[in-house]
C-alpha cells in the first residue's frame, strides 16, 4: 500500500467571485419593472438580473449607471409584443469593482447558464442598433426581436404639438427627429435637406406609432420607404424589400408582408 504526500489543487477565484454574487443576488426580491422602482436606485455601476414571470431571463452590468441602463431595458420591453412590462420584474446589486478586469456579470452568466436560465443573454435582447448588414439578412426564430416583435400600436405624445416643437406644424426633419426620439425602438433613417422644406401639420395630441409612420411615407418624395422590421424601422430614398420586413409604407400606401 501507497500513501501519497502531495497532490494537485486548482484555486478557482473566478468562480468563488461568482458564487458570491450569485449567493448576494439570492437574498434580494424582485421588484416590479416600472419606472418608480427603477428611479429609486442609485446612479451607481453594478449588476442586475431581469426576471419573466418569475423566470430568470437575462443578466446584466451598468458599468456607470444602474437605474440608467435599466430604464433602458424598461423602454424597449414597453414597444413591443407579446410581451408586458407587468410580467417583468428585476434585482441588482452595486459593484464598486474594476469591470474589465472582474466581469462580475460574465461569471453570473456562466453559473446561471448552466442551469438552463438567461435566455434573453443569448437571443439578442441586449442588442442596440445592429446596423444595416443587420437590414438584409433573415431574423432567426428564436432571436428576441421575432419573439417579440415591435409593437406598430404603441402610443406616444404627438412630436409635433410637444416640446422642443412649437405648435401643430413641423418640417418632415423635425418630425421624424422627434419620431425618432419617442419611440421605444430604433428609428434609423437617412437625412436629407429636403426633408426641412416639407410642411406637416397634424392635431391628434397623441399617436401610434403606426400613424405616425404613415404621415412621414405620406410626405416622404418617392422613392423614399419606411420599412418596419422585427426588431427597429428603417427610412431610405429607395423601394426594396427585405427579407423580415413587416410592414411597408409606400408614398402613403401600406403593405403587409
Amino acid at each position: 500500500m501507497s500513501l501519497e504526500n502531495h497532490a494537485e489543487f486548482k484555486l478557482s477565484i473566478t468562480k468563488a467571485l461568482g458564487d458570491q454574487l450569485a449567493a448576494a443576488l439570492e437574498e434580494l426580491t424582485p421588484a416590479p419593472l416600472t419606472m418608480d422602482n427603477i428611479r429609486s436606485l442609485r446612479p451607481l455601476p453594478g449588476v442586475y438580473q431581469l426576471y419573466r414571470s418569475g423566470d430568470l431571463v437575462y443578466v446584466g452590468k451598468a458599468e456607470k449607471s444602474l437605474p440608467q441602463r435599466i430604464e433602458r431595458h424598461f423602454r424597449k420591453i414597453s414597444g413591443r409584443r407579446n410581451i408586458s412590462l407587468t410580467e417583468m420584474s428585476f434585482i441588482c446589486l452595486y459593484v464598486d469593482e474594476d469591470f474589465g478586469a472582474v466581469a462580475p456579470e460574465r461569471l453570473l452568466i456562466n453559473k446561471h447558464r448552466g442551469q438552463g436560465e438567461v435566455p434573453w443573454n443569448y437571443n439578442g435582447f441586449g442588442n442596440n442598433d445592429p446596423g444595416k448588414r443587420r437590414d438584409t439578412t433573415e431574423v432567426d426564430v428564436g432571436h428576441f426581436d421575432r419573439q417579440y416583435p415591435i409593437d406598430l400600436e404603441y402610443v406616444f405624445p404627438n412630436p409635433i404639438a410637444a416640446e422642443p416643437l412649437k405648435g401643430a406644424e413641423a418640417s418632415l426633419a423635425e418630425l421624424l427627429a422627434a419620431t425618432k426620439s419617442a419611440l421605444p425602438y430604433v428609428f434609423r433613417y437617412e437625412s436629407t435637406k429636403a426633408f426641412e422644406e416639407i410642411r406637416i401639420e397634424l392635431a391628434a395630441s397623441h399617436l401610434t406609432a403606426d400613424e405616425a409612420l404613415r404621415v412621414i411615407s405620406e410626405h416622404s418624395p418617392y422613392p423614399w420607404q419606411v420599412t418596419a422590421l422585427p426588431g427597429y424601422v428603417i427610412m431610405y430614398g429607395k423601394t426594396e424589400d427585405y427579407p423580415s420586413g413587416m410592414r411597408y409604407y409606400r408614398s402613403g400606401d401600406v403593405v403587409d408582408s
